[in-house]
């Protein structure tokens, strides 16, 4: 008589594809794509963390494009785990991508290059953006190998991973046909030739606004974007509300409240502004002089919020963590050649070697630009930071999904914990100020990519892949998205930046002394010295006499020459040419970063709007509302906050029509389509910016003087154009248009129910 397992036992996990089944899967193809559309996607996610300091998980869209690609190419079904290799590779591009722009652009608030080269490899310069990238991405990877079996073998059934589960669902329905891909690839094209024919060809405003004659300081915009809206319409309708909400406030109560006080800009000679060019003109001065400092407090505090309320989450993601990672005991079915193939992982050498060189990496470089003893805590403090958050990230993502994964919290946990050990080590100078960011940045993006890799292994647990194949891969990705979002970075900041030597945006008060200013900087084969401010200086009666920026002055006369106005967190988007606008990029969550470090290490705030930002994120939260969504949409303009306000209410009627007031599912058509549309409007988008290092492209492709006088001052054409984008959306996401059979249930297409 044989022992028959008790009735509640469930069954033996089975994955799709059978340990014993040899199908295409660590190819030179898969690995090839999946790098290059990590890098496309890595991009997209960079462009929204610098707009609007948020992303979407790529995983999916790069799961359904593979799947297309490889069926245009002639391999049809049977190449599910190579399917998956791509989108294991293509997923690190999102993941590196949220740590750097979270991180990385406080250099530029800070008042640091963002092209300054830590060392010289062969002649080449290595930037600090690159290194913290490479760095975080492969830290984030070798330090969950180990954790995979613990997480992801003996928490199957309690950790769910949401996000990597659906990508199974997608992988597997697509093996036996590849029309999900439809709603991407048609999102992708209609976002591309809209945002050429709108930001290259000028057909049409980017930001069509409206003034008000009798509400002073007060004036609505919209950016007219696809990639906005594809991000509205993923959030949803509470998220992008709330935002909105944050926008109205600093565009209708806290702007006009300060344009009582204050007279209007005067405009350049010769030139009369309209009504909604003064109001523009008087919103940016507000902005610029107060309503950022508030909204920097409110982000600040919003941040510190929601890192608190993730306390008991993140305790109990470390306690659980470690009951499980002692379970699953380090090494333990690692790497032997005798072990199934879907239980195969790359050799612990493999980490613990990669863990020291890393280490010998940040020691070896001017990444942590101290002295010894700062080199050595600036490393103890990753490793174990690093660690931590990797670890905890891994289960949260488990528990709760990558996008509800707080990131950006654990980032302000290590920004705060490093700068406290270095105030009270008293080291508060320049370069431990670069030392703190640069930890906070590697920790970041390997937390990120830690919960990115957990949730991708996950993926591949169920669907049958080796899991060494997929760490190769990942790794290969992160690698090759990690080098090419440094110049990313760089060249977005790069194309936006406006150099101005016109009278009304430089100072009004000498600089100090050419000789007391020891940085130098060439433009225009001149030699200038470099004058930085921090903050808003005034005079005795209050009035600004200098913004924050990066000034050159004439070394001969004294005087200040130009200013050179940063793509990122700058204010001037139009050249002194007057027809030549530029992209600018607010980086709220690099904002909150560029704050703590201030805050703590330097002090040079405008605390009073600080607090006033403080008091209103805390009476948010108070009455029951998301206190950070809502900060975010205070510190960024209302016309960014806009377009999302748009595909969140998209997203509204499309469920009310459904019948579905639960959120769609991640393999939706309508939210694919919203991928697609913020892919091809980044892309357009780069492409365009990166056309300024062109003499002429871009003057080259403006249709806009063949226009009939007065059609580039209406905002009819932009709001007509943005209309199509909206309608398109909303058939899709009722059927009406492309409508595509989502994946069956997990127990229909091969995926039984109690695996997932």
């Amino acid at each position: 008589m044989t022992d028959q397992p008790p009735a509640d036992t469930p069954p033996p996990f089975r994955p799709f594809i059978a340990p014993s089944q040899n199908l295409p899967e660590l190819t030179w193809s898969a690995v090839g794509l999946g790098a290059i559309l990590g890098i496309i996607f890595g991009a997209s996610s960079l462009y929204l963390s610098l707009k609007v300091g948020m992303t979407v998980s790529a995983s999916i869209p790069v799961a359904v494009l593979s799947i297309a690609l490889f069926r245009l190419f002639g391999k049809g079904s049977g190449r599910v785990l190579e399917n998956n290799i791509v989108q294991t590779a293509g997923s690190a591009g999102e993941s590196i991508a949220f740590g750097i722009g979270v991180t990385m652009p406080a250099l530029m608030i800070l008042g640091y290059d963002l092209d300054q080269s830590i060392f010289r490899l062969a002649g080449i310069p290595v930037t600090r953006v690159m290194l913290v990238a490479c760095l975080g991405g492969l830290l984030g990877i070798l330090m969950m190998i180990p954790l995979r079996r613990a997480f992801i073998v003996k928490q199957h059934g309690k950790l769910l991973y949401p996000e990597g589960t659906a990508c199974a669902k997608v992988l597997v329905a697509g093996d036996a046909g590849g029309a999900s891909a439809k709603p991407v690839v048609l999102g992708l094209g209609l976002a591309f030739v809209y945002q050429f024919l709108m930001q290259g060809f000028k057909l049409w405003q980017e930001i069509p606004g409206l003034a008000f004659k009798r509400f002073r300081g007060a004036f609505v915009a919209n950016e007219a974007t696809p990639t906005l809206l594809g991000v509205g319409y993923i959030i949803g309708f509470r998220t992008a509300s709330i935002m909105v909400g944050g926008g109205l406030l600093a565009s209708f109560v806290l702007t006009p409240i300060f344009a009582m006080f204050m007279a209007d800009p005067i405009p350049p000679p010769g030139k009369v502004w309209s009504t909604l060019e003064t109001s523009q003109a008087l919103w940016g001065k507000i902005r610029s002089e107060y309503v950022l400092y508030i909204g920097a407090g409110a982000v600040a505090t919003g941040g510190l919020i929601s890192l608190i309320q993730s306390l008991p989450l993140i305790g109990a993601g470390i306690a659980g963590s470690f009951r499980s990672f002692g379970r699953g005991r380090l090494g333990e079915d690692v790497g032997p050649a005798k072990t199934d193939r879907t239980e195969r992982d790359l050799p612990i050498w493999v980490v613990v070697l990669g863990l020291i060189g890393l280490v010998v990496a940040i020691s070896a470089t001017d990444l942590i630009p101290t002295t010894t003893p700062g080199r050595i805590v600036g490393a103890v403090l990753i490793v174990i930071l690093g660690f931590l958050f990797v670890t905890v990230s891994s289960r949260l993502t488990g528990e709760i999904g990558s996008s509800s994964n707080p990131i950006s919290g654990m980032t302000v946990a290590t920004l705060l914990l490093t700068c406290l050990v270095f105030y009270l080590l008293g080291w508060i100078g320049p370069g431990y100020r670069l030392a703190a960011l640069s930890i906070a940045g590697i920790v970041c993006v390997a937390s990120s990519n830690g919960g990115t890799t957990s949730q991708d292994l996950k993926t591949g647990y169920l669907v049958g892949a080796t899991p060494r194949n997929q760490q190769i891969a990942i790794l290969v990705g992160a690698l090759t998205s990690a080098i090419v979002i440094g110049f990313t970075l760089l060249l977005l900041n790069d194309a936006s930046t406006v150099y101005t030597s016109s009278p009304s945006n430089l100072p009004t008060i000498n600089p100090p002394a050419a000789s007391s200013l020891t940085e130098t900087f060439r433009y225009q084969d001149v030699d200038y010295k470099v004058w930085r401010v921090m903050v808003p200086e005034k005079d005795k009666a209050g009035e600004t006499v200098a913004l924050p920026g990066k000034y050159l002055v004439d070394s001969t006369t004294g005087k200040v020459a130009w200013l050179i106005d940063p793509g990122i967190n700058g204010r001037i988007k139009t050249k002194d040419d007057g027809t030549t606008t530029v992209t600018k990029y607010d980086a709220p969550k690099a904002s909150l970063m560029a704050l703590i470090i201030d805050g703590i290490m330097a002090g040079k705030l405008p605390w009073g709007l600080v607090i006033i930002g403080a008091f209103i994120a805390i009476v948010l939260q108070l009455a029951g509302v998301p206190a950070l969504a809502f900060s975010v949409g205070v510190y960024l303009p209302l016309a960014t906050s806009m377009p999302i306000f748009v595909g969140g209410l998209i997203r509204l009627i499309v469920d009310r029509i459904k019948k579905t007031p639960s959120a769609e599912s991640d393999s939706s058509p309508a939210v694919l389509l919203s991928s697609g549309y913020i892919a091809g409007g980044t892309i357009a988008g780069t492409l365009i910016a990166f056309m300024a290092f062109i003499p002429g492209a871009i003057g080259l492709f403006d249709l806009s003087r063949f226009l009939p006088a007065g059609y580039n001052e209406s905002p009819l054409p932009a709001v007509i154009a943005f209309a199509v984008l909206a309608i398109v959306l909303a058939l899709v996401g009722t059927g009406h248009l492309l409508h595509v059979r989502e994946p069956k249930a997990a127990d229909d297409i091969g995926l039984r129910e109690e695996n997932l």
